[in-house]
């Protein structure tokens, strides 16, 4: 692929990734082929900060792990009032590095 449009989306979206996984993507998007670019762009990633806001809002309703796909988690999260507010304090630190990886993860399956 064009070493402008990897930088340029590694620019945009370093954000959705932990930071030591971005080289790693870098070098498996230069090695990819133009097939995949259009998929790419066409992925949703989650945006971590975004969801820190919904878990310190609405977290002990589950609301947080309900917009990360984790539907189970999500309604053990809501009939435990966030785990009786202990899961909520827990995921306030944990949240975003969930996001990270189901990011990492989604990106995966169109790299490799």
């Amino acid at each position: 692929m064009d070493v402008q449009k990897v930088d340029m989306y590694i620019m945009t979206n370093a954000k959705f990734f932990d930071g030591d996984k971005v080289p790693m993507i870098r070098e498996r998007l230069l090695a990819v082929d133009d097939s995949k670019w259009i998929l790419l762009q066409s992925q949703q990633l989650k945006d971590p900060t975004t969801l820190l806001i919904v878990s310190i809002l609405g977290g002990h309703l589950g609301i947080d792990r309900f917009m990360l796909g984790e539907t189970g988690l999500g309604i053990a999260k809501l009939l435990t009032c966030g785990g009786l507010g202990i899961w909520t304090i827990i995921d306030f630190f944990m949240i975003q590095g969930v996001a990270r990886e189901k990011n990492f993860s989604k990106i995966q399956n169109y790299l490799y």
